[in-house]
């Protein structure tokens, strides 16, 4: 696991084909929280492997591949499941509703909860400020963004332009592993960046080691991803659609942002 901020330590849990669930353990009272269990089994192993028990279960929004582990893992630990309150109705049954501004704590370490809509109606994100720590879902990926599934491009873009306004340091927790599949596309409308050529090489470099290309930085994913550099919603929608018409090549990275 990977230690922030001097009492939260954070570790990308593979689920399914590209998803990542993100377990969040803060070191002075021992609570732990997992973000969008996508499937039990890995997350439970990686749970026992740690000797950890699962207090909280947080959740982005209300897709299967993010809230498919939920039952079992609540059964198992007794957790306590938390999402939005907006969307209860399509989400697992929740033990604490949550709204823009409310406050979760895992233990000593407290996050902020954010509006994030766009890819879904209710989606929501989670900020811990001091920990310099941010779980999107599927708003912001690392060089990309969600599809537009529910929202519509304003709305999307002043999601994504909230994040964006967060500390350069901060470190982002998105949902999926899309970060080569998603430089293809940036390097076609962005050639001459240098920062995006910089990030395309560490990702490259970082899954021939096996490694996740994640936590990214928000201060790299400002300077590299096209979609936080739109200056308009116009701009936005444009490079939206034309991610969605992208076609890989062959030997691309198996999944979809």
């Amino acid at each position: 696991m990977l230690l922030i901020g001097g009492m939260i330590e954070i570790a990308p849990i593979p689920c399914l084909a590209d998803n990542y669930a993100w377990l969040l353990h803060e070191t002075v009272r021992g609570a732990t929280a997992v973000v969008d269990p996508g499937e039990a089994e890995p997350v439970a192993r990686a749970l026992a492997e740690r000797g950890l028990k699962l207090d909280l279960i947080l959740l982005t929004h209300h897709h299967g591949d993010h809230v498919g582990g939920v039952a079992a893992l609540k059964a198992a630990h007794g957790s306590a499941v938390l999402g939005a309150a907006a969307d209860a109705a399509r989400l697992p049954a929740l033990d604490r509703g949550l709204k823009e501004g409310d406050t979760v704590a895992l233990g000593e370490a407290i996050a902020t909860v954010l509006d994030t809509p766009g890819h879904t109606r209710g989606h929501i994100s989670f900020h811990f400020p001091r920990e310099g720590v941010l779980v999107c879902g599927d708003t912001l990926f690392s060089l990309g963004c969600g599809r537009l599934i529910e929202g519509t491009a304003e709305e999307m873009f002043r999601s994504l332009r909230r994040l964006a306004a967060l500390p350069a340091e901060t470190r982002v927790l998105c949902g999926h592993e899309y970060t080569l599949a998603n430089a293809r596309f940036a390097l076609t409308v962005d050639p001459d960046n240098a920062a995006l050529k910089a990030r395309a090489a560490e990702a490259e470099a970082q899954r021939a080691r096996g490694e996740p290309t994640l936590p990214s930085l928000l201060g790299t994913e400002r300077a590299a991803n096209p979609f936080l550099r739109a200056p308009d919603v116009a701009t936005f929608a444009r490079l939206r659609a034309q991610k969605d018409a992208f076609r890989e090549p062959p030997a691309a990275s198996r999944g979809t942002p």
